[in-house]
């Protein structure tokens, strides 16, 4: 910057003093990685000390002025007693577009520069009055203050003119990034970090996209997420724990950015990576991270988890190591056994071991006369199920069942649980399920937990959950993820006896569909496009698969509705619950003539965005908002509820034209 644009930039600033401070060091003490709070001068009056700035060293002693910008990390080490001032401000300028100019061009309350002044005296007295002046703290002393911060400031101008200052552009993306690598398990936004370095959020996104090739938001992510995979690998912190240690406080909005970005879902990922840890034998070594790494665009479509069935928010266990807690889990198991086989002798009990197997049956001893067991004598009735984890042998009748996810198959055959994984606030089934003990998040149970509740059957829907929870009781495993509605629902009804109430159940099921279709056809509606998103003001997700939940099931597969054909043919060439971010300026190139937002309390309001705002769906009122938490499941009771609120709003959305 030119000396003439510096003095323009401060004869037009309107400054506020925001403190004062004069501090004196003894030799050998060190200020390390202090962060400037505000844009500021630092003047040394006396002793010698090595000092960085932003990056760049200077070796002062007395009479030596440094400038720098808000967020700029300062250390100091004396090297003998060293006594300096630092003095904080903040400038801004009028709205003029010549004064707007100046700034893009350089920011002279941000630029850094250093030099031992020639002419110390007047600099040295304005502080030590404005030191003394602002200790006192009154209204008018503050003005004085002001009044002889400009005079600091004047001074200084004339000194620039006689000495040859070197003033340099404070590498401002580097300090953003220092910054965010320091505070990402903060609540950082584009506006709070713009705000933390006295930037607008659109000028600080603009230079820091032109200076690394992408957005500050995504290098936030990049940077989260590569914390996330070490805790992953390394640690056997629940994902609850890792989701807040590297700053998301929604585990499923972790979980979705963790798949979006790394390709694979964070029990997935851990699973792997362990497996490959173990076969290679290698030590840990912190990874690095480069800012100037390629990255996809934010705009291609990525794959990503079928949310509504491996994703949930809420519930974990403490942090532990896996080994020993399944260790812990089978000892006390054991310990258990042994206390109630040495009590009483007239338990009868039947249960599978891990392989599957049979496990012998304990009859109640003729010997016994205790009057409060009556039933003890009978022999307990079982009934083996063949499972991808081999033959399991279940209760014929069981009473204490627990089961993770599948909620809504169970409450549709007339099934309560004793205890449950986290059943979201909006779920069709959220009210029956009142009293039943929450065993946390589905992907990660609490053995302990389950284990207290005493169960006699334990249903599951991945092989990570059956490993964990397989020795405690008979343990059934239902892969809902590559099971068909239909195939799951008969083996669970397989499972507890009721096989001719599940196919009732389907029956009803499909030829309830069938008429909705009917009714829809009747009004021209089957022929109509359908799109399903969630989103937000910058990006939204499209869904293109019959699997994802968001009542894409529903609409895709049972009634057979069509989506834009950008959407379709994915729909038509995936089995994969899968969805692809778009950015809001593209989004009305996927919207078909009815449009399904999912939608949750806090959602992004996009009534004012003039491009939500163009698309003939939504000016016309055929937008449905659909409840996240409503439209995550899909189990068979779900999906009834799902399939009502789908064909009446359909309809209604119709009747408005």
């Amino acid at each position: 910057m030119k000396l003439e644009d510096h003095i323009v930039a401060w004869n037009h600033a309107a400054v506020k003093v925001l403190d004062i401070r004069h501090t004196v060091m003894e030799p050998g003490d060190k200020l390390q990685g202090y962060i400037l709070p505000a844009c500021g001068f630092i003047y040394t009056v006396k002793g010698t000390a090595s000092m960085n700035l932003g990056g760049i060293d200077y070796d002062v002693d007395s009479s030596f002025i440094m400038h720098g910008g808000k967020g700029m990390q300062l250390c100091i080490e004396a090297g003998e007693i060293f006594e300096y001032y630092l003095l904080f401000y903040r400038a801004s300028l009028p709205g003029r577009k010549d004064l707007a100019r100046l700034l893009e061009r350089s920011n002279p309350f941000w630029m850094q520069y250093g030099f031992e002044s020639l002419e110390p005296l007047p600099l040295h007295y304005q502080l030590m009055a404005m030191e003394q002046l602002w200790a006192q703290g009154s209204l008018l002393d503050r003005i004085q203050v002001k009044g002889l911060f400009y005079q600091f400031v004047h001074e200084l101008m004339k000194q620039f003119t006689k000495v040859r200052v070197n003033l340099r552009q404070p590498d401002v993306i580097g300090q953003v990034v220092r910054y965010i690598e320091e505070h990402y398990r903060h609540n950082l936004s584009l506006e709070s970090i713009a705000e933390q370095f006295n930037y607008s959020p659109r000028h600080l996104s603009t230079r820091f996209k032109g200076e690394t090739g992408f957005s500050l938001i995504e290098y936030l992510i990049r940077f989260r997420l590569q914390q996330a995979e070490e805790l992953l690998r390394y640690t056997d912190a629940p994902l609850r724990a890792i989701a807040e240690e590297v700053g998301y406080s929604d585990v499923y909005y972790f979980s979705r950015m963790f798949r979006k970005y790394n390709g694979q879902a964070p029990i997935q990922f851990r699973k792997e990576s362990r497996q490959m840890s173990s076969s290679e034998n290698s030590p840990f070594i912190a990874a690095g991270f480069s800012i100037g790494e390629n990255i996809s665009s934010r705009y291609n479509v990525f794959e990503y988890d079928n949310h509504y069935q491996h994703k949930n928010i809420g519930g974990s266990s403490p942090m532990r190591v896996t080994k020993t807690s399944s260790f812990i889990v089978v000892m006390l198991l054991s310990f258990t056994l042994l206390l109630s086989a040495c009590g009483s002798a007239n338990v009868g009990s039947n249960a599978a071991n891990s392989n599957g197997s049979k496990a012998s049956e304990v009859t109640s001893s003729a010997a016994n006369h205790s009057t409060d067991n009556t039933n003890a004598n009978k022999e307990v009735q079982t009934r083996t199920i063949s499972t991808l984890k081999g033959d399991i042998v279940v209760p014929a009748n069981p009473e204490r069942v627990v089961v993770l996810y599948l909620q809504g198959d169970l409450i549709a055959l007339g099934i309560k649980p004793i205890g449950t994984s986290d059943v979201f606030e909006g779920a069709p089934f959220a009210e029956m399920m009142e009293g039943v003990k929450n065993l946390g998040a589905w992907y990660e149970p609490n053995p302990e937990a389950i284990m207290a509740l005493k169960p006699d059957l334990i249903l599951v829907p991945s092989e990570e959950t059956y490993d964990r929870v397989k020795d405690i009781a008979p343990t059934v495993y239902i892969p809902q993820d590559t099971m068909a509605t239909d195939e799951r629902v008969m083996k669970i009804g397989e499972v507890f006896g009721k096989a001719q109430e599940a196919q009732a159940l389907l029956d009803h099921f499909h030829e309830k569909v069938e008429k909705s279709k009917q009714k829809l056809d009747e009004l021209g509606i089957l022929d109509k496009t359908v799109t399903i998103i969630e989103g937000g003001k910058k990006e939204m997700a499209v869904i293109d698969s019959k699997l994802y939940g968001r009542g894409s099931q529903i609409i895709y597969e049972y009634l057979g509705l069509k989506a834009p054909e950008i959407i379709q043919k994915k729909i038509d060439g995936r089995e994969k619950a899968t969805g692809g971010f778009v950015s809001l300026e593209v989004l009305p190139e996927y919207i078909g003539d009815f449009v399904f937002r999912s939608v949750w309390d806090g959602a992004d309001d996009l009534s004012n965005n003039p491009i939500w705002n163009s698309i003939p769906a939504i000016k016309e009122g055929r937008l449905i908002e659909i409840g996240f938490d409503f439209s995550y499941y899909s189990d068979i009771y779900s999906l009834d509820k799902q399939l009502d609120f789908v064909v009446e709003k359909l309809v209604s959305a119709y009747e408005k034209k």
